[in-house]
């Protein structure tokens, strides 16, 4: 009866298509195997417990566009899968994860591998400034499934780095720098001088060359290679350092090293250096200008601290300026240095290869919804109303002083007293060095071309070409304040009498 119904079942499928046949039947069309398919997993994690309900997105950079979405379980895991790995051009996959109130930091293990990128090209709109995303980027390979794409969680309440004190003592107003002394407290000793040569800042634990004048002013490109190549033996040195291990500070690391209560050169009075002139210093962060080129690197001029940007003295190919190596010291000192957030490699030992100090999150500032920003970076919670205070430093120091809730697009219950002005290193916090103008950055809404929203405007109204005051004093001309400029956020003394905007901190 079995062999019956197969054969009925046979002879109706001849009448319909051919009932199968050799595999040889040029009638046939072969399947094939199917394609090999990966999967992708990880963990979100905030505090040590689970994140439910963050958004993972997969992006395939091939075709610059959103491969899949999905949200945490209630036990922080994720999971991509049936991801095509086929195709004659690998798939180069990227993850990243948002969540209101959270920035993001990824962590994995081999196959892949952490970086920033631009998804600038990404968005609606031809003159946006950059986005730049923390993400977690690999290539897709047949049967080779990714695990433990984990990403943890920051909302400010444990800050990644800790800002130490501008250095400054003197008070000049009620509520100024030197009345307030914000931030990490500098050791007893703040240096240590070595005997071999080089010099540990027991308050970001770096170390320095001890002859701040060893090399003798040069163009940018060979101060890089004369830095990369020095060892123990020259300069003073018999620390046992081998070349590669110093490099020239970024501009971070060199900004560290300013002491805002001293001049000429505007580094602490008891630091034990040698030959440290209060000229024009290199940094090895580039202004940036593209990731084909940038003819200028940031520099300080040393003896007030200073930065130059102005087209003559920061130009890579033809300024020469003082060289002042760096390299890693210890991890557990009081005050981690975030990094500057420059990716792109311009020239071998660039900050954009080194990438020193604590990398930055994505996104790393949290709309709190009651008229405050907090960076997830440094803890410290911002005035998002950016044009609300301006005057003198003066008039701005005591607008300050006096806001609270109710004020400036406050709803945060905050009481007069509760608000500063930001010191210099507080305010140089928001910088990101792939930004070429910082106001319009914060200013901007990024909204992919598939109308996702990445990320709406930071700040309310941060003014393009202007100065925005700070809590510190010029130690050597004390009728000026020290002001970051809003577009190229680089650091500039001005006269106290001046009008200026006012960003207030908590």
């Amino acid at each position: 009866m079995r062999k019956l119904t197969l054969l009925l079942v046979c002879t109706v499928s001849v009448f319909l298509s051919g009932c199968g046949g050799s595999r040889n039947d040029p009638g046939l069309t072969n399947p094939g195997t199917p394609p090999p398919t990966d999967s992708v997993s990880g963990t979100v994690t905030f505090k040590g417990a689970p994140l439910v309900g963050a958004t993972v997105t997969a992006w395939d950079s091939n075709t610059n566009s959103i491969l899949q979405t999905t949200t945490t379980d209630s036990n922080g895991n994720y999971n991509f899968s049936g991801i095509s790995a086929g195709g004659s051009v690998p798939m180069d996959m990227q993850l990243w994860v948002t969540k209101a109130g959270y920035g993001f930091y990824p962590s994995v293990g081999s196959g892949a591998k952490v970086i920033r990128f631009d998804h600038t090209g990404n968005m609606v709109g031809t003159l946006l400034p950059g986005i730049y995303i923390t993400l977690i980027d690999f290539t897709i390979v047949p049967n080779d499934s990714l695990t433990g794409a984990d990403f943890t969680a920051y909302n400010g309440s444990v800050p990644l780095v800790s800002l130490a004190r501008s250095g400054q003592t003197a008070s000049y107003s009620s509520g100024d720098d030197g009345s307030l002394q914000h931030g990490t407290a500098w050791p007893g000793s703040r240096f240590t001088d070595n005997q071999n040569g080089t010099v540990t800042d027991n308050l970001t634990g770096l170390i320095w060359l001890k002859n701040a004048g060893c090399f003798t002013p040069t163009i940018f490109a060979t101060a890089l290679t004369e830095v990369g190549q020095l060892v123990s033996g020259v300069c003073g040195l018999s620390d046992g350092s081998s070349a590669g291990q110093w490099r020239v500070p970024n501009q971070i690391e060199l900004e560290s090293m300013i002491d805002v209560s001293a001049n000429n050169p505007a580094v602490s009075t008891s630091s034990p250096f040698s030959n440290l002139s209060g000229g024009i210093y290199w940094s090895s962060t580039s202004y940036y200008g593209g990731e084909q080129g940038s003819p200028y690197a940031w520099t300080i001029r040393m003896s007030d601290g200073r930065y130059i940007n102005d087209s003559v003295n920061n130009v890579k190919t033809t300024s020469l300026n003082g060289v002042w190596a760096v390299r890693d010291g210890s991890d557990s000192a009081p005050a981690k240095l975030p990094a500057t957030g420059q990716y792109v490699i311009y020239q071998t030992g660039d900050d954009g290869s080194v990438k020193a100090g604590v990398p930055l999150t994505y996104p790393r500032f949290v709309d709190n919804g009651n008229g405050t920003v907090t960076d997830t970076v440094t803890g410290m919670v911002w005035l998002k109303m950016a044009n609300c205070i301006q005057g003198s430093w003066a008039s701005a120091l005591n607008t300050v002083n006096q806001l609270a809730t109710g004020q400036c697009g406050l709803m945060d219950g905050s009481t007069a007293g509760a608000w500063r002005m930001p010191n210099r290193k507080e305010l140089l916090s928001l910088q990101d060095r792939m930004e070429n103008n910082h106001a319009d950055f914060f200013n901007q809404s990024f909204v992919g071309t598939d109308s996702t929203v990445y990320q709406l405007p930071i700040f309310n109204n941060f003014v393009a070409y202007q100065y925005y005051w700070t809590s510190s004093t010029d130690a050597a001309n004390t009728s000026e304040a020290w002001t970051v400029f809003s577009c190229d956020f680089g650091v500039y003394d001005t006269d106290k009498s001046s009008t200026g905007f006012t960003l207030a901190v908590r």
